[in-house]
Formats: C-alpha cells, sequence, structure tokens
C-alpha cells in the first residue's frame, strides 16, 4: 500500500521497532479480510460446496427405494402366485372333499338301511329266542314232571318187584307139583273122542283156568304168557348182551373182560371216557365185584372242577373193613356195608339211586341188603367231569391215595342214567338179560394204566 501524506504535515522519527510492528500488523489485516472474504463468499452460497455430498445420498436413496420397490413386487408376485397355487389346491380338496362327502353320505345311509333291517331281524330272533327259551322252559319242566313220575313209578315198581319177588320165594319153597295144581297130561283125540262131544272145548276150559292158577303160583311164568299170547316184542339183540349161561351164582359166563387190580399202587387206574354227557337225577352202578384185601377201597370216583367228589364209591384201610362211602356231592353220604366181597369170591353187586326222594338201594348177590330215602333228594349230578375206577380223586385225574386204592378184580361193570328195578337186578345178575340204556361200560375204558391186568375168561370162576 502506499501511504500519501496530507496537505501538511510534520515532521515525525520513527524507530525501527515501530516498522517492523506495522508491517506485522499490516500482514494480519490482510490475512483477516481474506479469511473474511472467504467465510462471507461460503455463507452467501452453501449449496455450492454440499451439492456432490446430498445429490449421492439422494441418488443412494432413490437406488435403495427403487431396489426395495422391485423385491417388494417380486414377494408380492411370488405371494400372489403362491396364494394362486394354494387356492387350485383349495378348490381341488374341496372338490375332492364334496365327492367323498358325497360317498360317504351314500355309505350312511345304505348302513342305515343295513341297520334298520338288521334291527328288524334282531328283533325278530330275539322274540324266537325267547320264544325257543320259553318252549324249552315249557319242555324242561315236562321232562322234570316226566322224570319224577318215571321215578315215582320206578319205586312202586321196585315195591311190587319185591312183593312179587317174596311171593314167588314162598311158591318156590312150597314147590307144589303138577299134581297138585291139578295140571295132567294132555288127552290124546282118541281119547277126547270117547268122552263124546263137547269134551275137547271142556278140557280147553279147565287147562285154561289150571294155566291161570299155574300163573298165580309163578309171576315170571304169569309174565312169559302174557308176553307169548299178547305178542309182544322180544328184547333187541342189545337187550340181551348177556347169554343165559348162568345157573345161579355158582357159575358165572359170559360177563365181559375181567380187569385185576394186584396191588395198591396209586398207578392202578382205569379212565372211563366219555364221562357224563347229561345232568343224572337216577343211576345205577352194577358190577360183578371180587377181592381178598382187609378193605374194599374205591371202586368208582367222579370229579368236577368245583368238586372232586361229585360221586364216589369210596373205601380204604381206615374204616370199618368191608364198609364204603357212597358220596354224592361232598360231603354228603351214606356208609354202606359190603362186608360179604372180602371172602375172596366173586358177588354181583348194584348201587342205585334217585333224586326222587332221594331214595337209594343195595343189591348184593341180587338180593336188597340196604336201602334208605332223604339222600340228595332233588340233586343233580352235573357232566363234564372226570371218571375212574379203582382210584379215588382229590384233583380231577389225580393225587391219588394207596390208603383207598382198590385191590381186587371186577367185571360186567355197567352205569344206567336211570333206577334198575330188581327184576332187572335179578336178570343181570343170573346172566338172563342185560338191562337197556347203559352209558357206559368196559368198553369206555380208554387208559388202563400201571399194572392192571386185562383177562378174557369164559367163566368167571376159571380166572386166577
Amino acid at each position: 500500500m502506499r501511504q500519501t501524506q496530507g496537505p501538511t504535515s510534520a515532521p515525525v522519527s520513527v524507530s525501527p521497532s515501530m516498522g517492523c510492528l506495522k508491517k506485522t500488523l499490516s500482514f494480519l489485516l490482510i490475512f483477516v479480510s481474506i479469511c473474511a472474504r472467504e467465510t462471507l463468499l461460503q455463507e452467501a452460497d452453501p449449496t455450492r460446496q454440499r451439492k456432490p455430498f446430498f445429490e449421492r445420498l439422494r441418488r443412494l436413496e432413490e437406488q435403495s427405494l427403487v431396489e426395495e420397490s422391485q423385491a417388494v413386487a417380486l414377494a408380492l408376485n411370488q405371494s400372489q402366485a403362491a396364494i394362486q397355487e394354494d387356492v387350485a389346491h383349495l378348490k381341488t380338496w374341496f372338490r375332492k372333499s364334496q365327492r367323498r362327502s358325497q360317498k360317504v353320505d351314500d355309505k350312511l345311509q345304505a348302513l342305515n338301511l343295513s341297520l334298520s333291517t338288521k334291527s328288524r331281524q334282531w328283533v325278530e330272533e330275539e322274540k324266537e329266542e325267547k320264544a325257543q327259551r320259553e318252549a324249552t322252559a315249557s319242555l324242561a319242566l315236562s321232562i322234570r314232571a316226566l322224570q319224577d313220575a318215571l321215578a315215582s313209578l320206578t319205586q312202586q315198581v321196585h315195591s311190587q318187584d319185591a312183593r312179587l319177588a317174596a311171593l314167588e320165594g314162598q311158591m318156590q319153597r312150597a314147590s307144589p307139583g303138577p299134581e297138585a295144581l291139578g295140571l295132567t297130561t294132555a288127552p290124546t283125540l282118541t281119547q277126547l273122542a270117547q268122552r263124546g262131544p263137547g269134551s275137547s272145548q271142556l278140557w280147553r276150559n279147565s287147562q285154561t283156568s289150571r294155566l291161570s292158577l299155574q300163573h298165580r303160583s309163578s309171576p315170571q311164568d304169569f309174565t312169559d304168557h302174557v308176553q307169548k299170547t299178547q305178542k309182544f316184542p322180544a328184547p333187541s339183540s342189545h337187550q340181551a348182551a348177556l347169554p343165559r349161561t348162568h345157573q345161579g351164582l355158582e357159575r358165572i359166563c359170559s360177563s365181559g373182560p375181567v380187569l385185576t387190580f394186584p396191588n395198591a399202587s396209586t398207578e392202578n387206574v382205569i379212565f372211563l371216557s366219555p364221562g357224563f354227557l347229561m345232568p343224572l337225577r337216577a343211576l345205577s352202578f352194577c358190577s360183578w365185584v371180587r377181592t381178598a384185601s382187609s378193605h374194599l377201597g374205591t371202586l368208582l370216583s367222579y370229579a368236577t372242577n368245583d368238586n372232586d367228589n361229585k360221586l364216589v364209591l369210596h373205601g380204604r384201610d381206615s374204616l370199618v373193613p368191608g364198609s364204603i362211602h357212597f358220596v354224592i356231592g361232598d360231603p354228603v353220604f351214606r356208609e354202606l356195608s359190603l362186608q360179604p366181597l372180602l371172602d375172596g369170591q366173586w358177588h354181583h353187586i348194584c348201587i342205585i339211586w334217585t333224586s326222587m326222594e332221594g331214595k337209594y338201594w343195595l343189591h348184593i348177590d341180587r338180593r336188597i341188603v340196604a336201602t334208605g330215602s332223604h339222600f340228595r333228594e332233588g340233586y343233580e349230578i352235573p357232566p363234564g367231569g372226570s371218571l375212574v375206577l379203582g382210584q379215588e380223586q382229590d384233583t380231577v385225574g389225580g393225587e391219588f391215595d394207596s390208603s383207598e386204592a382198590f385191590v381186587g378184580s371186577i367185571s360186567g361193570l355197567a352205569i344206567w342214567d336211570r333206577a334198575l328195578v330188581p327184576r332187572e337186578v335179578a336178570n343181570l345178575a343170573t346172566g338172563q338179560e342185560f338191562p337197556a340204556g347203559a352209558i357206559l361200560t368196559l368198553t369206555n375204558a380208554t387208559s388202563v394204566g400201571g399194572f392192571v391186568q386185562r383177562a378174557k375168561c369164559t367163566c368167571l370162576e376159571q380166572c386166577p
């Protein structure tokens, strides 16, 4: 800068230090003025300096917005496509569901119709079953009444047959001859002609009256005569299983196989099968028996799952020699004496029971030696159990005791589901006739165990 001088000035003296200071101040003033100008210029146009940064920022924001909008549009398109696909699937599933629902409705209707038909059939079947049950109950009552009537008739026959047997014994002891009864030899035709007309008819009338007298003296002959005159059918072949070869109790022939229990081993046992197939309201047990033991042992044992002593003919070494317990439904029993059987000879026994009034009879060698009543009155022996000979069962088919085992021989054993009458027992013991209707015999032996020996003898006395 140049300095101008005024019109008038006084002379001034300047030192060197003051000159330096002035130069420094002048430099500072110039620098400040430059800075201030730049500052003013910047304040006057601020966008000139900031414009590139905001433009880049704006471009970045626009670019980001574009990318985001593109991504959103893409995602929206994808979502729309997925939704459309799902809607298509839903439509397909809905159509299938409609078809399935229609099928299910058809099946339900068919099932409902079938159930209605079945229900009607069940109602009808239930009515029929009810009618059948009522008919069965009525039939059972009728059968029970018939069984009771038969049991009552059997008792009456027992009583009458015992009386006839006593009368026959009395007549046999009297043993009148033909002359005592007024029976003579039939005259010849020449003798009748010599006696004159009408003699033949008179002789036939006298013979008829004499035959009636003879019938009154012998009931069996009277029965045979009635069968012949009225032409009753002869017994069937199975009713005459034993031929009439017996001559009293001394000769016992054609009684079937002989089964011998040689010792008291618990392995000596015979199983009979099938057992009782129907409930028993009456029972007859008959057999030839021979034993030389000090006690009889167990002849028969019938056990079921709920009771191992449903039917037992039970003897053991602790009882009175020769005694036996006749058990029907443990613990009820009757003690029977079979002392005559301990002599080592063959004897025929029959033990008979009926639930009608609980009556029972013991026959030994055709004679009634014991009888009683009110023994298991009205009781039924159930079916489906285990039936053995020679051992006493403590469980079904097992747990035998040697002290209760039978030692001896048996033959001709048979069981009936009815009460035999004395005449049938006598015919059986003498081999005249085998009573019909036996439900079990020794032919039903399915298992013979231990040391039991089987022999076939023509006559029992010939067996060792």
